[in-house]
């Protein structure tokens, strides 16, 4: 029946060892001490009252799971045989379920003792399996209390007339002293590593939308509706909406207000290549009419861009009716063709 108890405890305890391989996050392996005080309910074979007593453990954290530690003691109880005492020791393996403030675990430990009935003494084996917790109150002061099953074997030494082998239960409790500084992370788990952030594949996004892809653009920024080169570069931009007056450089208030939306965004615009300003009519008049009066509305842009603050050298040029859009046979095409543009010089 003993034995049974005893394989099984170890068996349990080999499950764990095998886990305990994984616990690489556990860092704590200091050695301590620890005191404890102890009662014992003799067994019915022993013919005792109950017994008191105390000792010291000295041990070792190995990993997660699994302390060493080694263990003296000292027991007194009153028997019909007189006084009895036992003094001894025994080598215990815990096994911790967790490791936390409040820790189970299981215990199982051999060894020897010195038992003592009377003046009569003689050498006993023992052995030892039971569970307890240990509640840490500090980093180097833990509470530990365990329960165990004690099997007693007096080797035939008749200390005690009654019997050689006794089954005893064990209470201990007291403390465990661990030796220096408790490992900052010693049951850390492990954080899970951060899935790399997507990188964007600038082939295939165009932030100005003038058509050409991010990888390629060299002229981040392209103001809206600009012509660009294949590196996105302004070329062109025709200021559509802008109108004057008739047979007027004077704008109107609705083309002001569209030149002061280009005028912010040249001033945002990083490069600062010249630009001509261009001028065009439709064929109505004669052509040194218009081209004396695209030069005037050209240089009426022009003047209102800078004083808006644009900083770009500007130069107006009219060019009359000489560079049609559409037809001016029509009046959506004469329309076309009454138009300023910007052209960026050297793209």
């Amino acid at each position: 029946m003993i034995k049974k108890h005893l394989f099984a405890l170890a068996a349990l305890t080999s499950v764990g060892l095998m886990q305990s391989v994984q616990a690489s996050e556990f860092l704590d392996d200091r050695w301590y001490v620890a005191p404890f005080g102890s009662y014992v309910r003799t067994g019915g074979d022993r013919n005792a009252s109950d017994a008191w007593g105390g000792g010291m453990g000295i041990g070792k954290i190995l990993n997660e799971h699994f302390n060493v530690e080694i263990r003296g003691f000292h027991q007194e109880f009153s028997s019909k045989y007189g006084l009895q005492s036992l003094t001894g020791g025994t080598a215990d393996v815990q096994y911790y379920f967790q490791r936390d403030a409040f820790s189970p675990y299981a215990v199982i430990g051999a060894g020897g003792m010195n038992s003592c009935v009377s003046a009569n003494c003689g050498a006993s084996v023992i052995g030892e399996a039971g569970l307890g917790f240990t509640y840490e109150l500090h980093d180097n002061l833990l509470f530990r209390t365990d329960v165990r099953y004690r099997y007693t074997n007096d080797l035939d030494s008749h200390i005690n007339p009654r019997d050689e082998q006794f089954h005893d239960m064990v209470v201990n409790a007291g403390f465990v002293i661990p030796f220096g500084d408790k490992p900052a992370a010693a049951r850390a788990a492990a954080a899970p590593e951060a899935a790399p952030a997507p990188v964007a594949d600038c082939s295939t996004m165009d932030s100005d939308a003038d058509g050409v892809n991010n990888c390629n653009d060299q002229c981040a920024g392209t103001i809206s509706g600009t012509q660009v080169d294949a590196q996105g570069c302004p070329i062109r931009l025709e200021l559509k909406g802008v109108q004057f007056r008739v047979d007027s450089a004077e704008l109107t208030i609705p083309s002001k207000i569209i030149l002061d939306k280009v005028a912010a965004d040249l001033i945002n615009f990083p490069q600062k290549n010249d630009i001509e300003v261009q001028g065009h009519t439709s064929s109505e008049g004669s052509n040194a009419h218009n081209l004396k009066l695209s030069q005037k509305r050209s240089q009426s842009v022009a003047s209102y861009l800078k004083m808006k603050g644009v900083t770009n050298r500007m130069y107006a040029k009219g060019y009359g009716e000489s560079h049609p859009i559409a037809s001016n046979n029509t009046a959506a095409g004469k329309s076309q063709n009454r138009r300023v543009e910007l052209v960026w010089v050297g793209n």
